[in-house]
């Protein structure tokens, strides 16, 4: 009988108490933040086992005109099925900063209609804090899985749909980048991206559910999105290229959020698609 995962976060000593179930996959999802400086990588480690999940060069669409362009279903399930996930796979995703590329992950699949899938709580430097077992980065050989896709639409929407909901009083656009660049206080990363918001959304940046690197504990989620949201209005999350605006989706998971979706192009698409409205 495959274990199911009760909830998209597990902790550390969970993963380790099944890191040698035989269903387990655990993915590497580390991607470098766009606004990180580049410094000498050394050699790169990971937990124990773990296989490379390439958010950038393989499960994004690299001829969009837009980062981190989500696959189609077709792509998506192939490139899941070479990585060798199976329909019966329990998949724990983490990354080396945290929480921060990995629930891009978790959302993807989420998106495709696979549930079974959980983020690590802490990512690579909490494993690492626990002194639980690593290893250099390693090339698999891997079997093809029997993934399938079960696509699931209404957890991603595009600048037409939000464009044409901006005035609609039951949906919430939160953004999840920092008030500096929601408010043009701060430059955006990509210089061709102009500044400012989409109008009629709200601040909330991703780090208002973390903490030490940690997701916050449901009980502080729970009065964070009652917040945000009071009357649970239909949620849509944007960011920069749809990474963090995932961590909100997490979130959004963890407190039973009604409906939610992810705006695959976020502010690098409206930001520099012209003709679009900008509040700053």
């Amino acid at each position: 009988m495959s274990l199911k995962l009760p909830k998209p976060l597990v902790s550390a000593s969970w993963l380790l108490s099944h890191l040698k179930d035989k269903n387990l996959i655990v993915l590497d999802c580390t991607i470098p933040k766009v606004t990180a400086k580049k410094t000498l990588i050394e050699q790169k480690k990971q937990i124990k086992g773990a296989l490379f999940f390439d958010i950038k060069n393989v499960f994004s669409d690299i001829k969009a005109p837009f980062p981190n362009t989500a696959l189609s279903p077709q792509e998506f399930e192939l490139k899941a099925q070479e990585l060798g996930i199976n329909k019966s796979s329990i998949i724990v995703c983490y990354d080396d900063l945290g929480v921060y590329s990995s629930p891009r992950v978790w959302w993807l699949f989420q998106l495709m209609g696979f549930k079974n899938i959980a983020v690590l709580n802490g990512g690579l430097p909490k494993w690492k804090e626990e002194k639980f077992p690593i290893e250099n980065q390693q090339k698999n050989n891997l079997s093809k899985g029997n993934f399938k896709v079960d696509y699931q639409p209404q957890k991603i929407t595009y600048t037409t749909e939000v464009l044409s909901s901006l005035e609609d009083k039951n949906i919430l656009i939160a953004d999840a980048r920092s008030k500096g660049r929601f408010y043009t206080t701060e430059p955006e990363p990509r210089k061709e991206v102009k500044g400012g918001h989409i109008p009629n959304s709200v601040s909330f940046p991703f780090g208002n559910i973390l903490k030490d690197g940690l997701v916050k504990p449901k009980e502080d989620l729970l009065k964070i999105y009652k917040e945000l949201n009071p009357d649970e209005k239909e949620l849509v999350f944007t960011c920069g290229t749809g990474i963090t605006a995932s961590i909100l989706a997490l979130g959004a998971a963890i407190t039973n959020q009604k409906t939610f979706a992810v705006y695959d192009g976020s502010w690098t698409e409206w930001g520099s698609t012209e003709g679009l409205p900008i509040e700053i």
